[in-house]
């Protein structure tokens, strides 16, 4: 009875550590595809941000550009600490179930040839015969026979579990092998990166020190700069509030507020496939990297002065085509004196936009595909910069670009 309560709990022990093991490959795969994500990022930083040596950047692009691309570094190194101290848990982990499988494979293999040794010394027929024969009734014959037949299949089970606990143990031995490899990869690629993270942080305090001479000129640039963001914006927000005035007028609904679309059936169901798509639109271009998130964030320039981003700023490269996220409408062309042109495309009660274009391959009311290139992002001259600003508006919201685009 002992022994094969023994075999129970020993069972359960095996069956239970299965899902845990699972658990945390599940989490290694999540912290890889972080990690390649971070990886293929600084690939599209390198190429699209500092290929080009011979272009003379603005000391304010350099050192936004180095700031965006050691934030992104430091992120790379974290998930990468992350994934070599789980492999360590994981490791020790699978040290100890290893010292407690060995254990449990004696006390089994002692167990089984105890009982061998056993079944030798009463193995001929004639005891257990004898064994059946000398029962006092029926019945007690009966439980005879049932107890040698439970005891010949609990020795084929023992052996059964032997075998697996031994697998288990092979497959254990040959994971902690690769777990440590893995390891030692990780450890060694992060100390690379790291001395890269020193370089350029060299470098950008090299910058810093340079634009700490003449801070006051610079930060009234990037204020100019953002006031020019803002003026932008208020226009964008402008002409999105009088299409929804105009919608609703259209629709017979004068006295609707101006802040939301009453839409028709149509742009109902547009708006739900537009929404049903959230976190899977593609890119407004085919390569990219996002220098600039959405939300209130200070400048890397002078730490008080605050950037306020109604969408997201994206640098790609010269003559990048820009196409629209969604099927849609074209429901304005916006050119502001001393700015470059604005596309807004509309999907039901959703309003995409398109910031920085050069040039303009579609008009006012025309009905736009996914992916459907509607013109190019302009390129600066003078800094070689290729930018184009995206944004989503929910109605007359904003929205965060990132909540909709796939892996931005």
């Amino acid at each position: 009875m002992h022994n094969k309560l023994t075999y129970i709990i020993v069972l359960l022990c095996f069956l239970l550590s299965i899902p845990i093991a699972n658990s945390q490959s599940n989490k290694q795969k999540e912290l890889e595809a972080k990690r390649q994500k971070y990886q293929n990022e600084l690939k599209q930083i390198n190429a699209l941000l500092f290929s080009d040596k011979k272009k003379e950047k603005s000391l304010v692009s350099l050192v936004e550009d180095l700031n965006y691309k050691v934030n992104v570094r430091r992120n790379l190194i974290k998930i990468t600490n992350d994934q070599a101290n789980l492999l360590t848990r994981e490791i020790n982990a699978n040290q100890n179930e290893i010292s407690s499988l060995r254990e449990q494979l004696k006390e089994l293999k002692d167990n089984y040839a105890e009982m061998i040794v056993k079944s030798y010394k009463s193995k001929s027929e004639q005891s257990r015969v004898m064994f059946l024969l000398s029962s006092d009734n029926f019945k007690q014959a009966y439980k005879r026979l049932q107890y040698i037949k439970q005891y010949r299949n609990y020795q084929e089970e023992q052996g059964e579990l032997i075998k697996a606990k031994t697998l288990k143990l092979q497959e254990l031995n040959t994971d902690l092998l690769r777990q440590k490899k893995d390891k030692d990869k990780l450890v060694l690629e992060n100390r690379e990166v790291k001395k890269q993270l020193e370089i350029e942080l060299k470098e950008q305090e090299a910058l810093m020190v340079s634009i700490r001479k003449n801070l006051s000129t610079y930060a009234s640039q990037a204020k100019k700069k953002q006031q020019e963001i803002d003026r932008i914006d208020r226009e964008i927000e402008r002409l999105i509030r009088e299409a929804i005035a105009a919608s609703n007028k259209k629709a017979g609904k004068t006295s609707s507020p101006t802040s939301k679309f009453v839409l028709t059936p149509e742009a109902k169901a547009l708006a739900r496939n537009f929404e049903s798509n959230k976190g899977q639109l593609p890119w407004p271009v085919e390569k990219g990297v996002v220098k600039v998130k959405y939300g209130t964030q200070p400048s890397p320039i002078d730490r008080t002065v605050t950037i306020n981003s109604q969408g997201v700023k994206i640098a790609t490269e010269k003559g990048t085509k820009v196409r629209s996220v969604f099927d849609g409408e074209v429901s304005q062309i916006l050119v502001i004196p001393n700015a470059n042109p604005v596309v807004m495309i509309r999907h039901g009660n959703y309003i995409t936009v398109y910031k920085n274009m050069s040039k303009i391959y579609v008009k006012k009311g025309d009905k736009v595909n996914t992916k459907q290139e509607i013109g190019e992002v302009f390129t600066n001259q003078s800094n070689g910069e290729t930018m184009l600003g995206f944004g989503v508006y929910k109605d007359s919201k904003t929205q965060n670009p990132a909540s909709w685009i796939y892996k931005m």
